[in-house]
């Protein structure tokens, strides 16, 4: 990876370990549904005018059906999906199971751009999915807990928000391969604005959020989102699809860590465990990670005494 690739890499898995915390803090106040659209508003009202400034407002007009679709699967529905997932687990849990997106990516992939996995990245499937398993099943319960959302529906949110993500990156891949990533990047969060516009209406809140849930969702939209995408847009351009996904496998330190300084919340010794096992395997089936090959014996050649 190009050393310009790798500090888009670290930045983005800072900034994206943050977006759990200012989730947690905006969704307190505005509720889930306005938490995710409010995010993606302000990214495309950030992003918009640097994409008209730039001049690429006709690629976006010619290929913003394909983007808008992309913003749907990518940003939309994941969005939502984990701002409803943190109102019940710690935003350092639902960080870790946001390191399964390579896992998915590689499975969606497998499946629909018949790009099979090696062994040694199928294994990696598996055992990261081994992982997935045994951190879900400590929060399997599927009772309502005092704010009245099991934990178990919580996990399977962020899974959901994984799945679609894996989604989207196949489908930049096979869609929007050679656009830039300011275009792509601009035209998703337009069209998870239009996708969550009248959800985030129906929920609108009932009165008046304070000025940190605010500011919450500034930092989410423009940085968070708005820089964070095209950073991300740029990696899957540079270092592609697999590379860029395993961003992942670095969000969940930054996460934990805000959590702990910013939220109090805390890490348990499984927690850890089962996020180990999930990065090995995700390693593994991205091809981050190699098992040793074992080459066969070779036969002397008779023709090399002579």
């Amino acid at each position: 990876m190009p050393l310009s690739s790798f500090a888009d890499f670290v930045m983005l898995a800072a900034i994206w370990g943050g977006s759990f915390l200012f989730t947690r803090l905006g969704v307190v106040d505005f509720g889930p549904m306005p938490t995710a659209a409010l995010r993606v508003a302000i990214a495309s009202a950030f992003l918009l005018p640097l994409v008209l400034l730039r001049g690429l407002g006709p690629e976006l007009k010619k290929h913003w059906r394909k983007i808008f679709v992309v913003g749907v699967l990518n940003s939309a529905i994941p969005f939502a999906l984990f701002a409803f997932a943190v109102t019940t687990i710690t935003t350092g849990l639902s960080a870790i199971l946001n390191a399964t997106v390579p896992l998915f990516g590689a499975l969606v992939a497998w499946v629909w751009l018949k790009d099979r996995p090696a062994p040694a990245r199928a294994l990696g499937l598996a055992i990261g999915f081994a992982g997935v398993a045994m951190l879900a099943w400590d929060k399997a319960s599927f009772k309502a807990g005092a704010d009245g959302i099991a934990p178990g529906w919580a996990v399977l949110a962020c899974l959901g928000a994984t799945l679609f993500y894996g989604i989207a990156a196949s489908c930049t891949k096979k869609y929007l391969s050679g656009l830039s990533p300011l275009v792509t990047a601009t035209g998703s969060q337009l069209g998870a604005t239009v996708a969550l516009a009248l959800p985030a209406l129906w929920h609108a809140p009932a009165k008046m959020p304070g000025m940190q849930a605010w500011l919450a969702m500034l930092a989410l939209g423009v940085i968070c989102t708005g820089v964070a995408y095209i950073l991300y847009f740029r990696l899957i351009e540079q270092a592609g699809p697999a590379r860029a996904l395993a961003v992942t496998f670095v969000v969940p330190v930054f996460a934990v860590i805000y959590g702990v300084l910013f939220l109090g919340e805390a890490v348990t010794a499984w927690m850890l465990l089962c996020a180990a096992v999930i990065v090995c395997g995700t390693a593994l089936s991205t091809g981050l990670l190699k098992l040793p090959s074992r080459e066969a014996p070779r036969t002397p050649d008779p023709a090399a005494r002579r």
